[in-house]
């Protein structure tokens, strides 16, 4: 070999060995700034990928380990393992921020060692709030069923959460509630690990001392909010005033708030504080029907001025709506015993029309009861949000009202519901003015720090109490879950409602926003699928294997080019 060649030979080894070193050195500068300066690139036109900016804080301030073991694996239908990629990928960004503190498997329920010791496994699932969901599928030209437990339990520190993964609106067709549910994927799962890692737990009141609804039948919400929140009763009357608690909640009050206790909620609201109404303007007791009816009697328990001044008036009228709950009722007798059927009861409207605000978003019907109509009143410095409406066959009626189990057996008559969507219920939002501002304040009580207009705070008003309202098991007298109608045997989602408005008032992170995340359904033309989907099998199979078979060609072209001068 000449020496020019082996002078070429070496000054191509070093120059390749520089580069080697350059791309080490590179690589190693890189991995550096990867570690020190994180960050993701979404490029999907809705942000699919990206966390809200509040469940990134929420999981970058994790102290502790957390541990997550969801039960969506197995033979899944193909909708329901988008759904099991969407909890991954989810998972995915979280340990992204976490910075190793959160850990996450995939576990299939369905493997356990006997059917008893399986069952067993589903009532505690079912006992902790994850529904087991039975689905059909096609199988070797024969039909099937599967079932699927769509949940996750969560675990830090000794606490535990069970998060269902199935949400929506049930009224809506099965791809819509999964699209809806993988939309709520964040939220669900991000919520839980905040409520099995936080240091200090919000505190609740529920307010007694005027009628309000008993324990027993609120004993459905106060175990839901036990789980995130330390839940107290508070007795008004007896308190000089409410301690400084994150929220209140009032019950359908049957008796009057007195000018004392008046003056306590409203200085409480000045201070910041949060309140959830929920009231009856008329009353009525299905248990006191009889045969002729009975008149819905005004029910006045102090509020309306307070509420008035507030921005918002709860009218002495009572909403109708075809879309409704059901109702039993003898419609005759086959011998002697009595025909019983269900029948649609206008006075129990369904409610599942919403508008796009996260605390509602993609929320199933709620279950209401003698629900009032509802107005807005000019107040400088408030923003009024209305929540939830009746649907457009609706109709408004004013006192005397006569409430008759009668109406059961006629069908109605849609020309006589055009009242069209009546706002049930609305959030408040601002700096509010004081019932007391220019009046004469109560005695007894200590007034020297009267404030005349709040702090920035939020309210919730909601025209119907029996909305936070859960039926009784007649066996045992145990409540049973709120929004579960008895006759129908159905789950509405009161429960939900609550808790979803719960946490917008009081979380100041703000975590609720990520169920604002939208992920749009592009579904393909079925029609065109199946008239052109050998022309799409073809190009699929053979366009790679064209391209393939040119790049080899080019390259060796090229190669024959650059060295046939050798």
């Amino acid at each position: 070999m000449s020496k020019q060649a082996i002078q070429r030979e070496r000054k191509v080894f070093w120059r390749d060995i520089s580069k080697l070193g350059i791309g080490v050195v590179a690589l190693f500068f890189l991995n550096v700034l990867a570690q020190n300066y994180f960050f993701r690139i979404d490029l999907t036109e809705e942000n699919r990928y990206s966390l809200s900016s509040a469940t990134k804080g929420m999981l970058e301030n994790l102290a502790q380990p957390v541990e997550v073991t969801v039960y969506l694996e197995g033979e899944l239908p193909p909708e329901f393992q988008r759904l099991q990629r969407s909890v991954e990928e989810t998972l995915d960004d979280f340990q992204a921020y976490t910075g190793g503190n959160l850990r996450y498997r995939f576990v299939d329920p369905l493997t356990a060692v006997s059917a008893e010791q399986r069952n067993s496994f589903f009532f505690t699932l079912d006992s902790m709030g994850i529904e087991i969901t039975r689905v059909f599928d096609e199988e070797d030209g024969s039909r099937i069923q599967r079932l699927i437990v769509p949940g996750a339990v969560i675990r830090s520190g000794g606490r535990e959460r069970a998060v269902m993964l199935l949400k929506g609106d049930k009224g809506a067709s099965a791809l819509q509630q999964l699209n809806q549910s993988v939309e709520g994927v964040e939220y669900e799962l991000a919520s839980a690990i905040q409520g099995v890692t936080a240091d200090r737990r919000k505190q609740v009141a529920i307010m007694r001392g005027h009628g309000e609804l008993p324990s027993a039948e609120m004993g459905s919400l106060i175990d839901a909010l036990s789980q995130t929140y330390d839940v107290y009763e508070l007795f008004l009357p007896q308190s000089e005033e409410i301690a400084p608690v994150d929220a209140v909640i009032i019950a359908k009050p049957l008796q009057p708030f007195s000018r004392e206790d008046q003056y306590k909620l409203d200085q409480y609201i000045m201070r910041g504080g949060k309140a959830l109404f929920f009231l009856d303007a008329l009353g009525v007791d299905m248990d006191s029907l009889g045969s002729d009816g009975a008149f819905a009697f005004p029910l006045d328990v102090g509020l309306d001025d307070m509420l008035f001044r507030y921005g918002v008036r709860i009218n002495p009228t009572l909403v109708q709506d075809i879309e409704s709950g059901q109702y039993p009722i003898v419609v005759g007798n086959m011998g002697d015993q009595p025909q019983i059927r269900l029948l649609p009861w206008p006075f129990f409207p369904l409610v599942n029309k919403y508008p796009p605000h996260p605390m509602v978003r993609n929320l199933d019907a709620v279950y209401l009861r003698f629900v009032n109509s509802m107005d807005t009143i000019a107040a400088t410095g408030v923003t009024k949000t209305p929540l939830a409406f009746t649907s457009q066959y609706s109709r408004v009626l004013s006192t005397p009202i006569v409430v008759d189990l009668d109406e059961l057996r006629q069908a109605p008559q849609p020309e006589r519901y055009q009242a069209g969507p009546q706002a049930i219920a609305y959030l408040l939002e601002g700096m509010f003015t004081s019932v007391f501002r220019n009046r004469i304040l109560p005695t007894g009580l200590n007034t020297k720090d009267f404030r005349d207009e709040s702090v920035p705070t939020k309210l919730l008003v909601v025209s119907d109490g029996d909305l936070v309202r859960n039926e009784l098991d007649p066996q045992n007298n145990r409540p049973l879950p709120l929004g579960f109608d008895p006759f129908t045997e159905r789950t509405f989602a009161n429960q939900d409602f609550v808790l979803n408005a719960l946490a917008y008032l009081v979380d100041e992170n703000g975590l609720i926003r990520a169920r604002s995340k939208e992920v749009r359904l592009r579904p393909l033309d079925q029609i065109k699928v199946k008239a052109q989907a050998t022309r799409w099998q073809l190009i699929n199979l053979l366009l790679p294997l064209i391209f393939i078979g040119l790049f080899g060609l080019v390259k060796f072209y090229i190669r024959r080019r650059r060295y046939t001068h050798f």
